[in-house]
C-alpha cells in the first residue's frame, strides 16, 4: 500500500463521513451512523472505493486505545478498585443472561452447539466504544454513573480477552490456570507502568512541563508503550493503555493532558465506525439476514431489563436504574472480532460470523438512537441533550 492510496482513502472517508454527516445531522440522526453508513457505502461489499478496510482497522485501532487511556487518566486507581468490588456481580451475572440467550438464539436457527456457544459468548458484553463515545465527558469522569459504567465495561474486557484466548486457541488445558497467568501478567503490567511514572514521567513532567509539546509527546509515548507492552503480554492493547492512564492520573497535569488528547481520539474513532461498516458483507440467506436483524431488536430491550433489575437489586439510585442500561444496551466490537478470529480459524462458518455482525451492528444503531434521544450526549441533535 503507497502512501498515495492511503491518503486517498483517508481522504474518501473524512469527506464522505463529513458529507453524510453533515445530512444525518439536518436530519437529527446519530452522527455515528453516518459514519458506520459511509463505511458500508465505500467498502468492499459496497461501491468498493475502498477494497481493503483491514489497514484502516488496524489505524483506528489507535483511537480505541486514546479512548481507554483517557479513561484511566480521569479515574483514580483507589476508587477504581473500589468500584471493580462493587460491579463484579453485576457485570458476571449479567454476562451469563446475556450468553445464555445468544446460546439459545443459535439453537433456534440450528446452529450446531460449537456456533450457538461462540454466538453466545460473543454477545455476553456491551461496547466500551459505543458506551463511552455517548456519554459526556462530565458524566463519565464526575458522577457515579459515569463510574459504574467504565467499572463493568472494563470487567467485561477482562471477559472478552479471556473468551478470545481461548477462541483463538492460545490456551491451556484449565481455565483456572490461564487465567490464573492472565491475572499475574496483569499485575506485574500496573507495578511496573505505575513504578514507571513514579521514577521516570513525574521527574520528566516536573522538569520540562512547561513545554506543551513535549508533555504531550511524552504521554502519547507512555500510553503506546504500555499498549504494546501488554498486547506482548497476551492482555490487549485497550487494558494496557488504561492502565498507563490509570498509572498517570496522580500527576498534577493529568486532566489537562485528557484534554489535549481528545481531537486525536475523535478522528480515529471515525476509521474505527468506518471499519465496523466496511466489514459488513449481506450475503446471506434472507432467512439469516432477517433473523439477525430481529435478534439484534431484542437483544437490545433484553440487555436494558436485565441490567435494570440487577442495578435495582444492587441498591442504586433511580436515575442510574433507568440511564445506565439503555447506554449499555448494545453489543460490543469484541463480537465482531470473536467472529472474525473464529472464522479465520475454520471454527465456525461463514454465514454464523455474518450473523453475529449483523446483530451487532443493528444493536449499535438501536442503542444509539436510544441514547441520542432521550439523554445528554457529546453528539446529540438535540441542543437541550447536547452536552460535552
Amino acid at each position: 500500500m503507497n502512501l498515495h492510496s492511503i491518503l486517498l482513502e483517508l481522504t474518501l472517508i473524512i469527506v464522505g463521513a463529513a458529507c453524510l454527516g453533515t445530512l444525518f445531522l439536518y436530519a437529527k440522526q446519530p452522527i455515528i451512523i453516518a459514519y458506520i453508513a459511509i463505511g458500508m457505502l465505500l467498502g468492499p461489499h459496497g461501491m468498493a472505493l475502498i477494497d481493503d478496510a483491514i489497514h484502516i482497522e488496524q489505524i483506528a485501532h489507535f483511537g480505541v486505545i486514546l479512548l481507554l487511556f483517557i479513561i484511566g487518566i480521569n479515574l483514580q486507581p483507589s476508587k477504581f478498585i473500589k468500584l471493580f468490588r462493587e460491579t463484579s456481580f453485576i457485570t458476571l451475572f449479567t454476562s451469563l443472561c446475556f450468553g445464555i440467550s445468544a446460546f439459545l438464539f443459535g439453537l433456534l436457527l440450528r446452529f450446531d452447539i460449537h456456533s450457538s456457544l461462540l454466538l453466545g459468548t460473543s454477545m455476553m458484553f456491551s461496547s466500551t466504544v459505543v458506551g463511552l463515545k455517548l456519554i459526556p465527558t462530565t458524566t463519565l469522569h464526575h458522577k457515579r454513573i459515569g463510574e459504574v459504567m467504565t467499572s463493568i465495561l472494563l470487567l467485561q474486557d477482562i471477559l472478552a480477552i479471556i473468551v478470545i484466548i481461548f477462541v483463538t486457541g492460545k490456551k491451556s488445558d484449565y481455565i483456572l490456570v490461564t487465567f490464573g497467568y492472565l491475572i499475574v501478567k496483569f499485575v506485574l503490567l500496573c507495578v511496573l507502568a505505575f513504578a514507571g511514572v513514579r521514577w521516570v514521567v513525574i521527574p520528566l513532567l516536573e522538569k520540562f512541563s512547561i513545554i506543551q509539546e513535549y508533555t504531550f509527546l511524552i504521554t502519547l509515548a507512555w500510553c503506546l508503550l504500555w499498549a504494546e507492552v501488554a498486547h506482548l503480554l497476551g492482555i490487549s492493547y485497550e487494558m494496557g493503555a488504561f492502565v498507563a492512564g490509570l498509572s498517570i492520573a496522580s500527576c498534577p497535569i493529568a486532566l489537562v493532558i485528557s484534554e489535549h488528547l481528545k481531537p486525536l481520539r475523535e478522528f480515529f474513532l471515525i476509521l474505527f465506525f468506518f471499519s465496523v461498516g466496511a466489514k459488513l458483507d449481506f450475503a446471506l440467506e434472507l432467512r439469516l439476514i432477517l433473523a439477525a436483524i430481529a435478534f439484534g431488536g431484542i437483544l437490545v430491550p433484553l440487555k436494558i431489563a436485565i441490567f435494570g433489575f440487577v442495578l435495582q437489586s444492587s441498591n442504586e439510585s433511580p436515575k442510574l436504574q433507568e440511564e445506565l442500561p439503555v447506554r449499555l444496551g448494545q453489543s460490543s466490537e469484541f463480537a465482531i472480532l470473536i467472529a472474525f478470529s473464529a472464522l479465520s480459524l475454520g471454527i465456525i462458518a461463514k454465514e454464523v460470523a455474518m450473523v453475529i455482525q449483523i446483530a451487532t451492528l443493528i444493536t449499535f444503531i438501536i442503542s444509539t438512537y436510544l441514547v441520542t434521544s432521550k439523554y445528554p450526549t457529546p453528539i446529540s441533535s438535540q441542543p437541550k441533550l447536547l452536552q460535552d
